[in-house]
């Protein structure tokens, strides 16, 4: 279950990647952000309620921890979307993508030596073959041509989002409720966190920027309703399973990403992405396997 629920994140992240990277080019950094999570918080709370309409559980409790650890989450995850709309801006749709991708090696790392995580000698090699094989596709003239600040940026952006999963999985364990409702709990909260703390900041700092969201509202939803569908999937999947496994079959998001650059971007895809892609499927084998 957790592999469907990834697959179905990945799909629905490069969308979501896609349509931010077109708002990037009208909208500042912090509403582009806005944009990931403002119409988000009501699709959540739908499926949440829907949940509860099928079978109710109880309301779980909600612990000092839990909030410790959804409040982590989210000022990560605003970050981290931060950092990655301003690699869109430094480099293409792709290639920002990609560098962000460098989260799954991340969270393997901090996952073994923080978090309790266990990985295979398997396990271990798909996390690096499916990071090596990110970073190969994740520059046109080769890694030489990429500065040292997208660098930088990019490993910042990805680490992010490494500790966005961490932190969510934790706050999902953390709960006396089963899966799914744990997930659909976390995701509830995290998001109303970062959409009133990104409203209350451009409502006081920047209101031509949400104007600038009112202007183009389909977008905005867009990009909203994709977030949250891989959200749903994202915190399901890493209810189910280790992050760094997560994270490294969630690379398959880059196959998606090449589809909708080349279709919708009207990017060119290149020899060097489609050797990028075999190994990034060998790195998802190597991990489902594990």
């Amino acid at each position: 279950m957790w592999i469907l629920f990834t697959l179905l994140a990945a799909f629905m992240q490069s969308w979501r990647n896609a349509c931010q990277s077109r708002l990037s080019k009208e909208v500042k950094v912090a509403g582009v952000t806005l944009a990931r999570f403002l119409w988000a918080g009501p699709i959540a709370l739908v499926y949440l309620t829907c949940l509860y309409a099928w079978h109710n559980p109880g309301i779980p409790e909600f612990s000092q921890l839990f909030i410790l650890f959804v409040s982590g989450a989210s000022a990560m995850q605003i970050l981290a979307t931060g950092l990655m709309v301003k690699l869109f801006k430094l480099q293409n749709f792709a290639i920002g993508a990609g560098l962000a991708k460098s989260e799954a090696i991340v969270a393997a790392v901090l996952g073994v030596l923080f978090f309790g995580t266990s990985l295979s000698l398997l396990g271990w090699a798909g996390v690096v073959l499916g990071a090596l094989a990110v970073f190969f596709m994740s520059s046109r003239q080769g890694l030489r041509s990429l500065s040292l600040k997208t660098v930088a940026i990019g490993l910042c952006c990805g680490t992010s989002f490494a500790l966005t999963s961490l932190w969510v999985r934790e706050a999902s364990l953390s709960l006396d409720v089963p899966f799914p409702y744990s997930a659909a709990w976390v995701l509830v909260f995290v998001i109303g966190i970062q959409t009133l703390v990104l409203l209350a900041y451009l409502g006081t700092q920047d209101r031509d920027t949400l104007k600038a969201l009112w202007l183009r509202p389909k977008l905005t939803l867009l990009t909203s309703a994709t977030s949250c569908v891989g959200s749903i999937g994202w915190f399901s999947a890493m209810s189910l399973q280790a992050v760094p496994y997560v994270k490294t079959l969630g690379q398959v998001e880059v196959f998606f990403t090449l589809l909708i650059a080349t279709f919708w971007l009207k990017d060119k895809v290149r020899v060097k992405d489609i050797l990028g892609l075999f190994l990034i499927a060998v790195a998802a084998i190597m991990v489902m396997w594990s």
